[in-house]
């Protein structure tokens, strides 16, 4: 992935109980007392320039870089778990034996450095060579590895497939179709930094090119697939071209919904899915003063902040009472709505576009509001034609078991088009969150290669207005209890959803550690309900 600018962390030492101290950034190299590091501490500092983090874990004292290589996340403030530890920021989470990232939304792995202790002095030697992973075999050790792959889709859930795919050793075909005409970016960004203006263009691809090719991920752009030939194992494009395959992933994604708008040209209402939907939207930013936003739900909030950022008058439409209710729940949506307010957005509630009169937006209640840009943010549906059209089981999306797997042998689904068995909450579930489809592809991978490995993630997402980011894991649709620990007001709060005494969901702000306590939670009573899979 692209480096994104460093996070800046004033914290630099935490256990799992909580316990922080000030970054001093010692020299590690020069050795600290044996004594900093007790179970599950974090001791950190640096080696040359490099930010480097060491923890013990039962005998073994290891070091890895300190930032995630995700989005740069300072390491030492996140949760250790066994011999893992887990980015504060957006939960990816990666081996301190090895340095690989064993969960997204991190791909690349950890630098290490060697450790040694003399005495009661431990010292940060020489940075250790990079290594595979740690699950990776040599094709003469698997014979039961397909002979060629095909992924359908290039976003989340497919670049985290093809990458885990020759991570762990497989060396056949494999080919990734995508529709669109940009290489994978990162999605989320789109909304965020990327049109605020704070992350640049060369930022914004998950991989570069070259990575593609070093692979031997056989990435076609601009190639739309017109079906799915199940019963002789290939893929039509529209192109007329057939690839065969062994085994295959429909990652389609989702598409964004659009709604009528009468007069409304085709050029003149902007949704924000693609790369390309965020040039244009930041192309007509430039010369824009006010913008309509449709949709006050996380992707319009989102777009409403970056807006703002530009110095653009943002004037939010929609259908909702209050934003984010549905999902957060009215305090945490009012306290969003008085975010938004005192950063200037204007919201037309309960009421939605109804046309556009030239560069004017008429609203359903009749107001009018003069627009020079016009942002659609209300929602997707999930891209199921292909899997429909091929006769796969879908319902609402379509319809996997624990392993990922469709209705038809061979052929999985992962992101927002997969409603698979979700064992948190003991219901059939999609959601639409990067993380998890990122996730989800990679599990997929490790059964194509015959592991199967079930798919028990707790679902995470963030959403990110101006200086505050809200983090969420878990799925609530429904529940019967909030419960707020904290202030909305400072920005410092928990929130606990909770259903016939369950905790469904947990939402945080300024909380890194307790968003991270509570995934660990939800892991550990599904994986007493639901014990792990035996292997195949």
């Amino acid at each position: 992935m692209g480096a994104l600018p460093p996070i800046s962390a004033d914290r630099y030492s935490m256990s799992e109980g909580g316990t922080v101290a000030d970054d001093t950034r010692p020299d590690l190299s020069g050795g600290f007392p044996i004594q900093e590091l007790t179970a599950h501490r974090v001791v950190a500092g640096r080696v040359g320039d490099d930010d480097v983090i060491v923890v013990r874990h039962a005998d073994a004292l290891l070091a890895v870089a300190g930032r995630c290589t995700h989005y740069g996340g300072p390491l030492a403030t996140g949760l250790v778990v066994g011999d893992t530890i887990r980015c504060p920021l957006h939960h990816a989470c990666f081996s301190l034996r090895t340095g690989e990232a064993l969960r997204a939304p991190a791909l690349d792995a950890l630098a290490r450095w060697r450790v040694e202790q003399v005495g009661d002095t431990v010292y940060v030697r020489e940075q250790c060579p990079a290594t595979g992973s740690t699950h990776a075999t040599s094709s003469n050790e698997r014979t039961d590895h397909p002979g060629s792959v095909v992924i359908v889709g290039a976003g989340a859930a497919g670049v985290a497939a093809a990458d885990m795919l020759r991570r762990e050793g497989f060396r056949g075909s494999l080919t990734m179709l995508s529709a669109e005409s940009d290489r994978p970016c990162d999605r989320p960004n789109l909304s965020k930094d990327y049109l605020a203006g704070n992350a640049s263009d060369e930022w914004m691809p998950l991989r570069p090119a070259a990575f593609y090719a070093e692979h031997a991920i056989d990435l076609h752009l601009d190639s739309r697939v017109s079906s799915l030939e199940l019963s002789e194992r290939r893929v039509r494009l529209e192109s007329g071209r057939c690839i065969p395959f062994d085994a295959l992933l429909l990652a389609t994604g989702a598409d964004a919904v659009r709604l009528d708008v009468h007069g409304a040209a085709p050029s003149q209402i902007h949704t924000l899915r693609s790369y390309a939907d965020g040039r244009a939207i930041i192309a007509k930013a430039g010369a824009a003063r006010r913008a309509v936003v449709v949709g006050a739900s996380f992707i319009g909030l989102e777009v409403a902040a970056s807006l703002r950022e530009r110095g653009i008058e943002v004037h939010v439409v929609g259908r909702e009472k209050l934003p984010m209710e549905r999902v957060l729940g009215a305090e945490l949506g009012l306290s969003i709505l008085a975010l938004h307010q005192a950063h200037g957005v204007v919201f037309h509630l309960g009421t939605t576009l109804a046309q556009m009169d030239d560069t004017v937006a008429v609203l359903s209640d009749g107001s009018r509001i003069a627009a020079d840009l016009v942002v659609m943010g209300v929602g997707v549906q999930p891209a199921i034609a292909l899997a429909k059209q091929a006769g796969l089981l879908v319902d609402r999306g379509v319809v996997v078991d624990e392993y990922l797997q469709t209705s038809a042998h061979g052929v999985f689904a992962a992101g927002d088009i997969a409603r698979w068995p979700d064992p948190h909450t003991g219901e059939r579930i999609r959601v639409e969150h990067w993380v998890i489809a990122e996730r989800q592809g990679q599990t997929v991978a490790l059964n194509i290669l015959g592991r199967r490995q079930r798919f028990d993630a707790v679902p995470f997402f963030w959403s990110q207005h101006y200086d505050v980011t809200i983090n969420y894991v878990g799925h609530a649709e429904s529940w019967e209890t909030l419960e707020i620990d904290g202030s909305l007001d400072a920005r410092d709060c928990t929130v606990t959803y909770k259903r016939g005494g369950r905790v469904l969901a947990v939402a945080t702000i300024s909380r890194d550690l307790q968003s991270l306590a509570a995934e660990r939670a939800m892991e550990l009573n599904a994986s007493v309900q639901h014990p792990p899979a035996a292997s195949g």
